[in-house]
């Protein structure tokens, strides 16, 4: 079996990361990477580590011949939010065409989207054509708190502090993200209103319904270039035992989220699609670490993830990366 795939934005850091890892997958073929901006340039031009592994050219101009070519099975969105509306108000995609799109703008579900993150409802996901990718902080956080919802057991507010690297905030180059500011330098931004936070209520009042405690989110840009740790306490009335019997019975059967039992670290993460899980009692505080990268479990990992429970392939076709431990 054979997935034909299409990138539309494939010159971005969500695009590259797609690239590198459908060009090893035993079951995709790239049919077209789109990008206006390096049209008729070699992929490796672009994504310079890539030479050696693929002659792909950069398509660009009009998207109808790409998305009517025969065989196409499913196309990736990885251009900014509000890109992807407007994407498809512009062009028409072929009922049979699968789409699964990396930007925020689907991620309330609309338009008949699914919201794909496996650990919270693989099933829907598998049954759908639609997909809308989560958010990298939204993945990290809600892979904290989703045994928690599911037991009933997020019983007051919730306290989000996390860190992730420059690449989170894509490839276009602004004051934030370039190396003189960041280098030896940590900042918070968008304080208790980043736009991940409504994707996070959404799925927690999916498992805890009736859940009416704030969750509390300070981010933090970092001075390294990808991963994403987050640190999430709440009063937790178990003992720390029992909670880990929770996190580890609803994590069962999901390959890439771990428990662990030693204290946990960004490196063990990145360049997988792993997310790792550490828990601490402290007094009347649960304290519950959750570590992924940005690029992979938070964005484009997750999306081959999806593209594999759409199309039935085994989940982690195409995903066991090698982690970079030093």
């Amino acid at each position: 079996m054979t997935i034909n795939v299409g990138i539309i934005g494939a010159a971005g850091y969500t695009g590259g990361e797609l690239l590198r890892i459908l060009i090893h997958h035993p079951f995709a073929a790239i049919a077209f990477a789109h990008s206006q901006s390096q049209a008729g340039k070699p992929v490796w031009s672009t994504h310079t580590d890539l030479i050696g592994d693929t002659d792909l050219t950069f398509a660009g101009g009009d998207m109808a011949p790409l998305l009517n070519q025969e065989g196409l099975d499913v196309i990736f969105l990885c251009s900014g939010h509000g890109a992807s509306k407007k994407f498809l108000a512009e062009n028409e995609v072929p009922d049979h065409v699968s789409i699964i799109d990396l930007s925020a703008d689907f991620r309330d579900e609309s338009e008949d989207f699914v919201y794909g993150l496996p650990e919270l409802q693989r099933d829907r996901i598998g049954q759908s054509e639609r997909i809308a990718n989560p958010g990298c902080f939204a993945t990290a956080i809600q892979l904290a708190l989703l045994p928690l919802a599911e037991a009933g057991r997020i019983q007051d507010a919730v306290h989000v502090s996390a860190i992730t690297g420059s690449t989170g905030a894509g490839q276009a180059l602004v004051p934030t993200t370039g190396f003189t500011w960041r280098n030896n330098n940590v900042s918070i931004y968008k304080a208790f209103e980043h736009q991940h936070l409504a994707e996070i209520g959404q799925s927690l009042t999916m498992l805890q319904p009736e859940l009416s405690h704030p969750v509390h989110f300070i981010p933090y840009r970092g001075n390294f270039t990808r991963g994403i740790m987050a640190n999430v306490y709440t009063t937790y009335s178990g003992t720390l035992d029992e909670a880990k019997a929770l996190y580890r019975a609803y994590y069962a059967g999901h390959p890439f989220t771990h428990l662990s039992e030693a204290p946990i670290d960004v490196k063990q993460v990145v360049n997988t699609n792993k997310a790792l899980v550490h828990l601490e009692k402290h007094g009347d505080q649960l304290l519950i670490t959750s570590v992924i990268d940005n690029l992979t479990k938070g964005a484009s990992g997750q999306a081959v993830q999806n593209m594999n429970l759409v199309f039935g392939l085994p989940e982690d076709a195409g995903l066991r990366l090698k982690p970079v431990g030093f």
